[in-house]
This record gives structure tokens, C-alpha cells and sequence, in this order.
């Protein structure tokens, strides 16, 4: 039987930008075609589909390329949103997220790349994560009780920035971030869209990313 042809998604396991198109293209259903890009030497497919060279990059069957994090996401919930996430968005909060915190994220991770003193923006960053603390103490979520859109672009930075120096992290008070961050990265939906696949090359047999759906029916 000849597969059916499905969207192309070229992707970076650990990219915070890729990593929330994919949480949006699980929950939403969507099937593609998983292609993970190693940075350093970067496929000519994808730079084809998207000289930039940044990921993700979505190539869709009929030829469209999304090559936006956030325009990926809208794209798959606005397809299907069995969680209603396109209700729960928030656009201010997320571009906050993406344009001062993940100033402060990227010069307090590489600060020989910035040439930036990394406990500045260690501490303006931190700024955010109060914020966001204070917003998840009324439900749990940043946009109420159920988790939406808003909290899948903005905790795999959150992911990222914890990451960097974990002990300091894991010992700030807020409590609430630390739930919030925690029940995300233990989530099904989590472990769904970060599947480990090697480099892809062309002329590798396809490997399909799954849904939560699909990865619930199978047991993954």
C-alpha cells in the first residue's frame, strides 16, 4: 500500500521553537513526515523550502512551506483542536516570551556568543518567571485550568531556561511555575513529540511523527 502523502516537517529535537510546533501538530492529529535537521549542516531540501535556514519548516502536499514556529501551531490547531487551544493564546504574554525573555535566555546560556554577562540576564529573565508564576496560581495554566496554546509556546523556553543552571532553578519560590513546568514535561503529550530519530538524509526511508493519539493506540 503506498502511504498517503502527509506534510514534511523539518525539525530540531531540541529547539524550543520546533519543539511547540510540535506539541500543536500532536495534539491537533496532525500525521507528517519527521525529517530532524542537524544545525551544523543543514539539508538542501530545507533550505530550499526555507533559505533562512532556521526550523521548524513545514512543507505541506500541495507546496506551501510555514516556516514559522507560530504560524506551524495555528496552522495544525486550526485544522483540528480537540483541547480548544486556539481559546486559550494569549498573544501578548507569548510575544513577551519571545522577544525579551528569550533575549535574556539566549545571553544568560551563551554568553561567549553574546559577549553578555549571563547573571544580568539571569536575573531579568527571572522577571518573567515570576510573571508567569503569578499567572498560574489562579488556575494552574497560564489562560485558566486547562492548558492551551499560550502554554505550549512559552514552556519549552521556560524548559530551556531551567535548564541552564537547575539547582538555582529548582530552588526559586514559585511554586506554581515549578507545577506548571513539571506536569508539562512529565505529560504524554510531551514525550510524544520528543521521539529521538537520527539526522535525516535523503533517500532515508520516511519516519512519521505520530500524534498522542496514534502513540496512545500503539503504546509507544
Amino acid at each position: 500500500m503506498t502511504e498517503p502523502v502527509v506534510p514534511i516537517l523539518f525539525s530540531f529535537r531540541r529547539c524550543p521553537y520546533a519543539m511547540r510546533a510540535r506539541l500543536a501538530l500532536a495534539i491537533s492529529g496532525t500525521r507528517c513526515e519527521l525529517r530532524e535537521v542537524k544545525l551544523r549542516a543543514k539539508p538542501s531540501a530545507l533550505l530550499a523550502a526555507s533559505p533562512k535556514g532556521t526550523v521548524p519548516v513545514l512543507v505541506l502536499p500541495d507546496g506551501r512551506v510555514i516556516d514559522e514556529s507560530l504560524d506551524i501551531m495555528r496552522w495544525a490547531l486550526g485544522n483540528e483542536d480537540p483541547e480548544g487551544w486556539l481559546a486559550r493564546k494569549d498573544a501578548d504574554l507569548i510575544a513577551l516570551n519571545d522577544g525579551a525573555f528569550k533575549h535574556d535566555l539566549d545571553r544568560y546560556k551563551y554568553p561567549d556568543r553574546h559577549a553578555s554577562n549571563p547573571m544580568v540576564h539571569r536575573e531579568s529573565g527571572l522577571e518573567f518567571l515570576r510573571k508567569i508564576d503569578a499567572r498560574l496560581e489562579a488556575g494552574g495554566q497560564l489562560c485558566g485550568s486547562a492548558r492551551g496554546l499560550a502554554d505550549a509556546a512559552i514552556m519549552p523556553f521556560v524548559r530551556q531556561f531551567a535548564a541552564v543552571d537547575r539547582d538555582w532553578f529548582d530552588a526559586l519560590p514559585l511554586p506554581h511555575l515549578h507545577s506548571w513546568l513539571q506536569g508539562h514535561l512529565t505529560s504524554d503529550l510531551f514525550h510524544t513529540v520528543m521521539m529521538r530519530t537520527a539526522p535525516w538524509s535523503p533517500g532515508d526511508p520516511p519516519i512519521y511523527f505520530v500524534s498522542l493519539e496514534d502513540r496512545a493506540a500503539n503504546q509507544l
